[in-house]
């Protein structure tokens, strides 16, 4: 059985290039109790002092230990870490010089997890108010009751109409109508080509993104990038994964660094007016939309959707004025969610530094010693 606080490692690779072995966890304070799996291992320490269990925790996520697991793999199908092999990783004393990296790395982890948590509880505020303005339509519901509506000020609930009307969709707010995506916004509007493009582009990978979050970002020079690395993006673009769409492979980008470029296995929707740019976000990447791009992939083994289906999914089409009240509404909470997200990769790059000297137990990052200030 695992309880919080628990370590445990996969001595399995869940994939053939055998990424995974060795990985190691950490059972979080939300999981009161956990089964292991077969191909898992717990690990029991002879000294119960938090100290140690910290240290090797960090120190079974170092970019050593990855290679020590690597080199050690056997198998070709499923690869595998011998626990002879696992339990001979050689563990350098815990140091006071270590401890305090250990310290570090432990309040990098908890800031990163505040911003994290912090960015759930925006995603789902802003997608609540997508759906109180434009599937509940809870702004015409309060105008036809003639009551106020908690959160929104008398001049926005003014812009909405007090009655409804019937639409081959059922009642929509009067003078609204039905559309889709690709009507608010252009569809793949810039690919690099042979001809045009830069000498280097950062380029972002489909196994990168996840729920509005880019993992890793890959610089090539254009010769030597993936022959996917082709689409352009730019400020207030969504993309979303078409391969596989059920993996929510999609994300809001954000100031954006030069020459960012995504994999043409995303569908990358840019607002056709600056006041659609949440709009279009939130529709697309709503659980709804996710769903039915879920639902409608094919291809087997290696299920997919043409991105023109994104851009067919349906919305309703309100007035210009609504769509500019949301714009001013939820533009901070986007902007927020991004921004945050933003802090928390540079703090993950810190971490991945930290990382390199905890077996050494030389801190000489100047970086890492004003953080500790």
């Amino acid at each position: 059985m695992l309880f919080p606080g628990d370590l445990f490692a996969a001595l399995k690779g869940a994939t053939k290039d055998g990424k995974m072995i060795g990985s190691v966890a950490r059972v979080p304070k939300s999981v009161a109790v956990g089964r292991l799996t077969q191909d898992t291992v717990k690990l029991e320490f002879i000294e119960s002092h938090k100290a140690t269990r910290t240290y090797i925790y960090w120190l079974l996520r170092t970019p050593q230990y990855r290679e020590y697991c690597a080199g050690r793999a056997m198998g070709s199908a499923v690869v595998a870490l011998s626990r002879e092999d696992f339990l001979s990783y050689p563990v350098p004393p815990l140091t006071a010089q270590r401890a305090h990296i250990v310290d570090l790395l432990e309040e990098i982890e908890h800031r990163c997890r505040v911003l994290r948590e912090t960015n759930v509880t925006l995603e789902a505020i802003a997608h609540a108010l997508f759906k109180s303005w434009f599937v509940d339509f809870d702004p015409v519901r309060a105008r036809q009751d003639e009551r106020a509506l908690d959160g929104i000020g008398e001049a926005t609930a003014a812009l909405f109409p007090d009655r409804f009307e019937e639409s081959t969709l059922g009642r929509l707010p009067q003078g609204w109508r039905v559309g889709e995506l690709g009507e608010l916004s252009v569809l793949n509007p810039e690919s690099w080509t042979s001809k045009k493009h830069p000498e280097c582009v950062a380029y972002i990978d489909l196994a990168n993104v996840k729920d509005n979050q880019i993992g890793a970002v890959t610089n090539y020079s254009f010769d030597e990038a993936p022959s996917r690395a082709r689409r352009v993006v730019r400020h207030g673009d969504t993309i979303v994964g078409t391969v596989r769409p059920g993996n929510r492979s999609f994300a809001y980008i954000h100031q954006p660094i030069e020459n960012l470029t995504a994999s043409t296995g995303f569908a990358v929707l840019r607002p056709a007016r600056a006041q659609n740019t949440e709009f279009v976000y939130l529709a697309a990447t709503r659980e709804s939309s996710i769903e039915h791009l879920a639902h409608v992939a094919d291809g087997g083994a290696y299920p997919a959707v043409r991105p023109e289906v994104v851009a067919s999914l349906a919305c309703v089409v309100p007035p210009d004025e609504v769509m500019a009240a949301f714009h001013q509404t939820t533009a901070p909470i986007i902007s927020s969610v991004a921004e945050n997200e933003k802090k928390a990769q540079v703090l993950c790059e810190l971490r991945d530094a930290l990382l390199l000297r905890l077996i050494s137990g030389q801190l000489r990052l100047p970086e890492a010693e004003a953080f500790a200030a």
